[in-house]
């Protein structure tokens, strides 16, 4: 098949998991176009069948703004034509499910057909799309996809409460693979914590949603009472509230700021427990990935986490905000060797049922149902 899979560039959750699809896809033999403002974060160009095309959005003083979304689904015309996609996969309705439309109708007029798949990821519905700036063109857009997919079944019913859709929406959560996090590598844990210490990690796009406050409150419980060190990977509009809160506690020399970081599973590898307190989390990607790791995860009950993390045995899950319980959690697999080892095993046991080869082939019978 020829796809053409239409992304987000960034190391948030979405853009991640288009750019491993299609990578694997091409792996398989099918032909991939990935069609974005930038190479997607992840993305191998040196592998066969893959090929990258950049939107050119050009500017004119006439333009308060510059009109991305038309230079968009120009170019998916211009890649289906010269390329002759099957079908497009759009990640997030809005803009990428509003504008392959567009080009599909454009498309239509020359008598070319381009089905359209779209993947739901999280703040395009939950945020984006219930603002009412958005949510007419969010719901349009969905309902003119041929296809909807959801990573979670609680993404699916907020999807479904708050627009009036008329599209099945079919769950399939994101992956990963699990043999990336399998691989030998050098442990460096001793340069992030002395022996005798425990590595707490948060790892995200350290918006407002991720409540990276509550992860520094958490920490500053646990090291009172567990010899421990925390870090944090990411980038985002709350490191100077991090970096107010590491000052207020006087955790200067147990807080580790890493910024992104390219190779996470290095990091990961060395820790004994991920905290993700989340007011928003549409799946939780960056749990699934700690549990692949082997490292349990601590995790609020928002939005579709709970159908990664299992309560009580990957994990624990607890009410957003309640930061004490959250230590205390922490506290007690910390405190206890045998139980964390136990929770590290169930963690690892519990990221093999999202397993890429489990899920990708779901996302094939979708392709394959749609086109013919």
């Amino acid at each position: 098949m020829k796809i053409g899979i239409v992304c987000y560039p960034t190391y948030g959750g979405s853009g991640i998991v288009a750019t491993e699809l299609g990578m694997e896809l091409a792996m398989q033999g099918h032909c991939i176009h990935f069609i974005s403002s930038s190479i997607p974060a992840r993305l191998d160009v040196t592998l066969p069948n893959v090929y990258f095309h950049q939107v050119q959005a050009k500017n004119y003083p006439l333009f308060e703004y510059i009109p991305y979304g038309i230079a968009l689904s120009t170019l998916i015309v211009d890649i289906t034509k010269r390329y002759k996609l099957d079908v497009i996969h759009a990640h997030y309705a809005i803009p990428h499910a509003y504008h392959s439309f567009m080009a599909q109708q454009i498309l239509k007029e020359q008598g070319i057909k381009l089905p359209i798949v779209t993947t739901l990821h999280g703040t395009d519905i939950t945020l984006v799309g219930k603002h009412p700036t958005y949510k007419s063109g969010v719901e349009f857009s969905i309902n003119k996809s041929d296809i909807v997919t959801s990573v979670s079944e609680d993404l699916k019913k907020v999807t479904e409460d708050t627009f009036n859709i008329k599209k099945e929406i079919i769950t399939i959560p994101n992956f990963i693979d699990n043999k990336l996090y399998e691989e030998e590598t050098p442990c460096i844990r001793k340069n992030f914590a002395n022996d005798d210490e425990k590595i707490l990690i948060h790892v995200s796009n350290l918006r407002p949603v991720k409540r990276v406050s509550d992860v520094i409150e958490i920490f500053n419980l646990v090291q009172k009472e567990i010899k421990s060190k925390l870090i944090i990977v990411g980038e985002g509009p709350e490191i100077e509230n991090i970096e107010y809160l590491i000052e207020k506690y006087n955790l200067h020399e147990k807080v580790h700021l890493l910024g992104k970081v390219n190779q996470l599973q290095k990091i990961l590898c060395l820790s004994d427990v991920f905290l993700l307190p989340s007011e928003l989390e549409s799946f939780g990607l960056a749990a699934l990935e700690a549990m692949a790791s082997s490292t349990p995860v601590i995790t609020s009950n928002a939005g579709g986490l709970a159908e990664v993390n299992e309560n009580n045995f990957s994990g624990f899950i607890e009410q957003i905000g309640d930061v004490q319980a959250m230590a205390n959690r922490a506290i007690e697999l910390l405190s206890d060797e045998n139980k964390l080892n136990k929770f590290k095993q169930q963690a690892k046991q519990q990221a093999l049922k999202f397993d890429k080869d489990k899920i990708i082939p779901l996302y094939v019978k979708v392709y394959k149902k749609v086109i013919h």
